[in-house]
């Protein structure tokens, strides 16, 4: 357990850096809009080629981290960031900033599909809260950054610092990295003391109804697209929102996202601790979209500041953690590809990064930004009937009442 440890512990410290650099581009738009002489909408331009390498990525990223093992796929994906990161600051053109930019994508699709698998055959028995941790540590990260940035420019210093160090950072957890045990692909961990016979029982999961693909495949694939639509609906749109219809100033309005992100991160760590403990994630993907819907019908008929403020908390409570939800229960179905079905999951989110702005965007221009949230309900109400349908699915195919019932026969008799 205490490799284990070790492993999360890099892993996780990976996604502290993932969460800075998913804004690192943003945040640094003044800086390289100089060094490479174009304007704001180019460089926005190398975010969408992230997202671009992402999608060349994911057709292969999975079937390695199957084929190869979890552990040599994160150690490239540090390796590639490292590359992207030094490079970006000292690209003499935008063009070879670009191609770095789709390296970085591709970087993302192999840290996903190799860091997720690797903690669910780490923590079998808490897998949903091991993976919903990697939100947190984003967050983390998300926070950080716009600090190093603040303290860079106070003193007048390159803003390159800031993604060298980064790059240091991975470096270092690269080859801290190569002296850590993973568990082997699709393998439980049993106790010490289990015999080789106890493993491979172990590996095998006892399933009432084999999963099939087009059934629960198909449905928690759409998941992961519905949980990344409703975050991005939210911090896209909430701002120009609640200035337009709700009156509230740009910096008010602006501060609303900090109330909705410390939602988010308040859940993840309370379903880091309650998950399997208390709550399944099958009641939790039922369960937030519901919340998220009472919400949104608030927002659409709330202009008080307090009001908005305490609605973006619980915006961000009830969207954050769904989509590491959605790639456990994945694995979960199908355990004998966690890379290729974290790379389907994984898949969805990114259609959904390019798909989601440009459909709110027509609805802004020819209907209104007060009709993108009446969508954001819409698709809230798509996520209910999928994890309506997939916790029946789930409870048949693990055959949960069967055991509910066993185990309730079981302290009966003890306790006679």
């Amino acid at each position: 357990m205490g490799e284990n440890i070790r492993m999360a512990s890099s892993l996780y410290i990976n996604y502290i850096l993932l969460g800075m650099i998913n804004l690192i581009i943003a945040l640094h738009m003044g800086f390289l809009t100089v060094q490479f002489n174009t304007d704001a909408a180019a460089i926005s331009m190398l975010i969408s080629a992230i997202g671009i390498g992402k999608l060349f990525g994911l057709s292969f990223a999975g079937r390695l981290s199957d084929s190869l093992g979890r552990k040599p796929m994160v150690i490239t994906a540090c390796i590639i960031y490292v590359i992207f990161l030094a490079a970006i600051p000292f690209s003499p053109t935008y063009t070879v900033a670009f191609v770095f930019a789709l390296l970085a994508g591709v970087g993302n699709s192999v840290l996903d599909t190799s860091t997720y698998p690797a903690l669910i055959e780490g923590f079998p028995k808490r897998a949903g809260s091991a993976t919903v941790l990697v939100k947190a540590f984003m967050s983390v990260g998300a926070t950080i950054l716009p600090l190093m940035i603040t303290f860079f420019i106070a003193r007048d210093m390159f803003y390159g610092y800031t993604f060298i160090i980064m790059a240091a950072v991975f470096l270092f957890n690269a080859i801290h990295l190569v002296t850590v045990m993973f568990p082997r692909p699709n393998m439980v961990v049993v106790e010490p003391g289990g015999s080789k016979a106890q493993e491979e029982k172990e590996e095998k999961p006892h399933f009432t109804e084999k999963p099939a693909f087009w059934k629960e495949g198909i449905t928690v694939i759409f998941i992961g697209f519905t949980s990344v639509s409703l975050l991005m609906v939210i911090q896209t749109w909430l701002a120009k929102y609640t200035q337009e219809i709700a009156g509230l100033g740009e910096s008010s309005a602006i501060n609303l996202l900090s109330f909705y992100s410390f939602g988010g991160f308040i859940t993840v760590i309370l379903l880091a601790v309650m998950l399997d403990k208390v709550f399944r994630h099958t009641t939790i993907l039922k369960l937030y979209p519901l919340i998220a819907i009472a919400a949104l019908f608030v927002l659409l008929s709330a202009s008080s500041y307090y009001v908005l403020a305490g609605v973006a908390f619980i915006l961000g409570f009830s969207t954050a953690g769904l989509f590491q939800l959605a790639v456990t229960l994945m694995a979960e179905f199908f355990p004998g590809k966690k890379g290729v079905s974290t790379a389907f999951v994984t898949l969805s989110s990114s259609i959904a990064f390019i798909v989601i702005p440009y459909v709110t965007g027509l609805i802004d221009r020819h209907i209104g930004v007060s009709f993108i949230f009446l969508f954001e309900i819409l698709i809230a109400l798509v996520a209910l009937g999928l994890a309506m349908f997939i916790s029946d699915r789930y409870k048949k195919v693990f055959n949960i009442t069967a055991r509910k019932r066993m185990l309730h026969v079981n302290t009966d008799s003890i306790q006679k």
